[in-house]
């Protein structure tokens, strides 16, 4: 028998499910729009996921198995709904992957099927998470997610060393999952591996994140691209930057590729995060830049400061002050993009692409010196007030 409290359960999360997330009120000349609610939260995942419903076996209703967080999902436009590639964080801090649906994008989404599972080739592998969800032109859509393990060089005693690869698996339908070996590198750590969606002279391409270790970067750091021939043997012989970190910026301690760039006839553009230390701990933004069409890792664009960064709300959670990126869809000229908000919740902004291609294009980059820069301001206040004076206004 089904225990009564489901029925109870299942009534709230419909309303929740059904529930129509609006537009923010946005300050003038906003590049993007935020919306009232997240997406996805622990709340969205099926009640079935989370309880025995057996009310012999859970006379109290208890959450069998529980749910942290849901955040950092990868996401693609597929065959008429936006999917997201959920990483779900049981309270075990266990992340499993797993799919939900939305009609529109911005609302209603559902998950479905269940934890995504494939053939066991990595017995060493205790976590997994922040897939990116890439459409190949080879003909497969590609999970490219971090492959986490006890770091086997750890001092005895040491239970938080831990060692982060590339891990990789591939699909045709979203149902089948084929597990391919984990992508080799010279490094001896990698995080935040993003697959190039188009071929790169035969090869496949891949924007890396080479790291001395586990959080610290060391004498990597920074966005790096290598070549793959073979994808079912996945090995880099040699990673070149992209775009590295870089004292007194958004960016100074590290920075990593989000979802895989999205072409436009300006070129690839990308949508990263960048990492600075504070007095209250890492800070988490997304920024975005452009590389040339026939060479995806030449920087031909990047604007100063950043695209988006944590406020109100999203400021707070399990790991605090942080937003994150790993999925982007650009769906009929609009650019969707899903991040997350410090490690807890997944919401949706949107712009116009066009929109998105002038900021990018014509907002003045980072010079690197409080003066430079003072500098720049100063030249856009003396230009606009020219154009004040000639209309005959008052700033």
């Amino acid at each position: 028998m089904i225990h009564p409290d489901y029925w109870v359960l299942q009534d709230e999360q419909e309303k929740l499910l059904n529930r129509v997330n609006t537009p923010l009120t946005q300050p003038t000349g906003a590049l993007f729009t935020r919306y009232t609610h997240p997406v996805l939260t622990r709340a969205h995942v099926p009640i079935s996921w989370r309880y025995d419903l057996d009310a012999s076996r859970n006379p109290h209703f208890l959450e069998r198995l529980g749910v942290n967080a849901t955040f950092n999902p990868g996401a693609l436009y597929w065959q008429g709904m936006f999917i997201l590639a959920v990483r779900l964080e049981g309270v075990d801090r266990k992340s499993v992957f797993a799919l939900a649906k939305s009609p529109n994008g911005i609302d209603r989404f559902t998950f479905f099927g269940g934890p995504l599972i494939w053939e066991d080739l990595e017995p060493a592998e205790t976590n997994m998470y922040d897939m990116r969800l890439v459409e190949h032109e080879d003909g497969f859509i590609y999970g490219i997610f971090c492959s986490e393990k006890a770091d086997p060089l750890a001092a005895p005693g040491d239970t938080t060393a831990a060692l982060a690869e590339t891990g990789l698996v591939r699909t045709r339908d979203l149902k089948t999952w084929e597990r391919l070996p984990n992508l080799k590198t010279n490094s001896p750590q990698q995080r935040n591996v993003v697959l190039h969606p188009t071929f790169i002279d035969g090869h496949y391409g891949f924007y890396t994140r080479p790291q001395d270790g586990f959080i610290e970067t060391g004498s990597g750091g920074g966005i790096h691209f290598g070549l793959c021939q073979d994808i079912n043997q996945p090995h880099i012989e040699k990673e070149w930057l992209v775009d590295g970190k870089a004292y007194h910026t958004i960016s100074e301690m590290k920075n990593g590729q989000g979802p895989a760039p999205i072409f436009t006839e300006a070129g690839w553009l990308h949508i990263a995060h960048g990492v600075r230390q504070t007095a209250a701990g890492l800070r988490y933004v997304l920024y975005a830049f452009l590389t040339a069409l026939e060479e995806p890792w030449r920087v031909i664009a990047k604007p100063g400061g950043y695209l988006l960064a944590p406020r109100g709300d999203e400021r707070t959670g399990d790991v605090s002050n942080v937003l994150f990126t790993n999925g982007a869809i650009l769906h009929e000229g609009t650019v969707y993009l899903y991040y997350a908000s410090s490690d807890t919740r997944i919401h949706v902004a949107t712009s116009p692409l066009e929109q998105v291609l002038d900021y990018v294009l014509h907002t003045p980059a980072d010079l690197g010196r409080s003066l430079d820069c003072a500098e720049t301001r100063r030249s856009l206040i003396e230009a606009n007030q020219r154009l004040l004076d000639k209309e005959g206004r008052s700033s």
